[in-house]
């Protein structure tokens, strides 16, 4: 991308900061607030229903963050391709990241499918009757919808890495209304349980996935898909982008698998805890939504400075967007702080789940305020610059070590119950963080082969 100001010595002038990181902070609001609205419109079926919501969903947002993870990789290649001023070897990146998006993601619907005793058995644990009857509907629908998903998160990846935010930030738009509205036509004006929810989640990804496909086609755009039935897999081009896509992969599943791994801890405090948990989770997701933009941003600002091989653009890129990070955790940790009265009213919560929300949330935004940039938006930068291994094992060692050991310590061992799982979370941010400031103040990231 071209600077647009009078300086031809930076890749991105202000304006494509602004043009880039506006849609991003959109687009995740938009998704962030749909998922509030899901779990505040499920409220009004019961606990047990918020509940079941909440754990299948952790299991589809760890599958949705394998395939992000893989679209990421993808998506630098393609950046650093833009960065050579090779569109070629870029397109070549988007159609390999949209097949193998599409292959792997039919196959672990499979997988999921035929693994569905397993999740709701062994991996949640004991859980009351009612809860496991509602993870079973709302897993049996919404598992239909990972494959579009996929597509849908590969093609904004590449629209992203070109500069174009606004596209994927419109079909989220368009796609979280499908959803909100079916949610309540299905919900309040049908009456239906909780697959009401699950219906209108479904129907919009598959909307959003096809949709994407048929954007992905433009030939205006420097990255584009020039064919779609017949893309063939090209090994060259696709070990690069899995050198990228699979440790990130692993490391955003293994971040999500803790969590998962736990929640059996959780289950076991009671439908009051699973629900604070719930709940604190959807809320805690829209407090730190602008660093996970500031995190693509900066993962495809990098990418591109990368590839033109202009270090000193990275590091004065990184200090930009991790600036940019902190002030918005530090507006939207206060204003949630300031919400919570009202936050906990809309979701009708009995006192007790109420008191045990308002803990967790005011504990993490100010851990989130201190801590949450530098081990979450900053690591991006190593990423673009092909050091993703090393992001990798910080972050599965960290993951096991501090956030599932010192879970069963504090919140079983310690007595602290729910509170105790989000303590050890922030002991796994801090000493992420402490690793990757140490790691990007060096050089040994720097010049990584793809």
């Amino acid at each position: 991308m071209k600077n647009a100001s009078a300086s031809k010595e930076y890749l991105f002038s202000n304006r494509d900061l602004e043009k880039l990181i506006i849609p991003l902070f959109v687009e995740q609001f938009l998704a962030i607030s749909v998922g509030l609205a899901d779990s505040v419109m499920v409220s009004s079926v019961g606990e047990a229903a918020v509940s079941a919501v909440s754990l299948i969903d952790t299991i589809m947002v760890l599958l949705i963050n394998m395939f992000t993870a893989l679209a990421t990789g993808g998506a630098i290649v393609a950046g650093q391709a833009l960065g050579r001023k090779n569109s070629e070897d870029g397109c070549e990146a988007v159609e390999q990241t949209l097949l193998f998006s599409a292959v792997a993601s039919a196959g672990i619907m499979l997988i999921v499918y035929a693994g569905k005793w397993f999740i709701l058995h062994v991996v949640f644990g004991q859980i009351e009757p009612e809860v496991m009857s509602n993870c079973n509907t709302y897993l049996m629908i919404v598992t239909a919808s990972i494959p579009f998903l996929a597509v849908y998160n590969a093609g904004a990846a590449m629209y992203r890495a070109m500069g174009d935010s606004k596209t994927p930030m419109l079909m989220s738009l368009a796609m979280n209304g499908l959803n909100i509205m079916g949610n309540g036509i299905l919900l309040y004006g049908l009456g239906w349980g909780v697959e009401g929810a699950a219906v209108p989640t479904t129907l919009s990804r598959a909307f959003a996935g096809i949709w994407m496909l048929s954007l992905i086609r433009n030939k205006k755009k420097v990255l584009h898909a020039r064919t779609i039935l017949g893309i063939r897999f090209h090994w060259k081009v696709l070990k690069k982008i899995l050198h990228l896509g699979i440790p990130y992969s692993l490391e955003n599943s293994m971040f999500q698998l803790g969590k998962i791994m736990v929640l059996s801890l959780v289950s076991g405090f009671g439908t009051s805890s699973i629900a604070a948990n719930a709940v604190a989770n959807s809320v805690t997701n829209f407090a730190v939504l602008g660093g996970t933009s500031m995190g693509y941003a900066l993962s495809a600002v990098s990418a591109q400075c990368v590839g033109a091989g202009d270090y000193k653009q990275v590091r004065y890129y990184t200090r930009r967007i991790v600036g940019f990070s902190y002030f918005s955790l530090i507006v939207l940790n206060i204003i949630i702080v300031l919400a919570l009265p009202v936050i906990t009213a809309v979701y009708n919560l009995t006192p007790e789940t109420s008191a045990l929300v308002r803990q967790i949330i005011i504990y993490h935004g100010i851990c989130a305020v201190f801590i949450w940039a530098l081990s979450f938006t900053l690591p991006n930068t190593l990423r673009a610059a092909n050091d993703v291994n090393f992001c990798m094992w910080v972050s599965i060692a960290s993951m096991w070590i501090f956030r599932i050991a010192f879970s069963f310590v504090l919140a079983k061992f310690l007595g602290l119950g729910v509170f105790g799982v989000w303590v050890a979370m922030t002991i796994d941010w801090l000493v992420r963080a402490v690793i990757f400031v140490s790691r990007y103040r060096g050089t040994k990231w720097q010049f990584k082969k793809a």
